[in-house]
C-alpha cells in the first residue's frame, strides 16, 4: 500500500493533511523563514539552507527572497539558475529546473490541482484529513531558458531547453524547445 506521499507523488488522490506530509511541510517553512530572513550579505549560508530544503541544488543558483514553496524536498534547480523576487512553488509533485534558467519576480509554478467538479472536488465526510480531493503532475523546465516575471505555469508542463516564456504568460500547455511563447493561454510565436 503506497503511503500519502508515494500516492502524491505518483499523481494519485492523497491526504495532504498526512502526518508524514505534514512534518515535511514544517520543516520546509522553518528553512523558508531561515533563508527568507538571512541578510542579502549572507550567501553561504543562505545557499546552505537551499541545499537542506531542496532535493538538488546546483552551484551558482541564486534566489532572491520572498521565496515560498511547500515542501522543498521536490524541488532540483541545475547550476547557474536565477529566481528572482517573490516567487512561489507549489512543489506537491516534482518542479525541475535546469541550469542557467533565469526565472522572473513573482512567477508561480504549480503542480497540484483538484477535479473541476465541486462534487468531485469538495469531500463531505473530512474530519480526518483534507476537506478537498487533491493530485498533481509534474513541472520541468529545461536548460538557458527564460521565464518572464508573473508568469504562471501550470500542473503538468514541460517546458523545453532555450525557450522564453513571456512576462505575465499563464502556461497550461507544454512547450517546446528553442522557441518564444507568450500569452494567456500561453502560445509559440517564434521559433529561436
Amino acid at each position: 500500500m503506497l503511503t500519502e506521499r508515494e500516492k502524491m507523488l505518483a499523481g494519485e488522490i492523497y491526504d495532504s493533511r498526512d502526518s508524514e506530509l505534514i512534518g515535511m511541510y514544517h520543516n520546509a517553512k522553518n528553512l523558508l523563514e531561515e533563508f527568507n530572513n538571512a541578510s542579502s550579505t549572507e550567501a553561504e549560508f543562505k545557499f546552505n539552507v537551499l541545499k537542506n530544503l531542496f532535493k538538488f541544488v546546483g552551484d551558482g543558483v541564486w534566489i532572491e527572497k520572498y521565496f515560498s514553496c511547500d515542501y522543498g524536498k521536490n524541488i532540483s534547480i541545475g547550476k547557474n539558475t536565477f529566481i528572482n523576487y517573490n516567487c512561489v512553488f507549489i512543489d506537491d509533485n516534482f518542479i525541475t529546473i535546469g541550469e542557467n534558467v533565469l526565472i522572473g519576480p513573482t512567477v508561480q509554478i504549480y503542480t497540484a490541482t483538484h477535479p473541476i467538479n465541486p462534487l468531485e472536488r469538495i469531500k463531505t465526510n473530512s474530519s480526518n484529513g483534507a476537506a478537498y480531493t487533491t493530485f498533481t503532475k509534474p513541472v520541468s523546465i529545461g536548460n538557458n531558458s527564460w521565464i518572464g516575471g508573473g508568469a504562471i505555469i501550470c500542473p503538468g508542463v514541460t517546458i523545453g531547453d532555450n525557450t522564453v516564456i513571456g512576462a505575465g504568460s499563464v502556461v497550461t500547455k507544454s512547450i517546446p524547445s528553442n522557441c518564444v511563447a507568450y500569452g494567456n493561454p500561453c502560445k509559440v510565436v517564434e521559433r529561436i
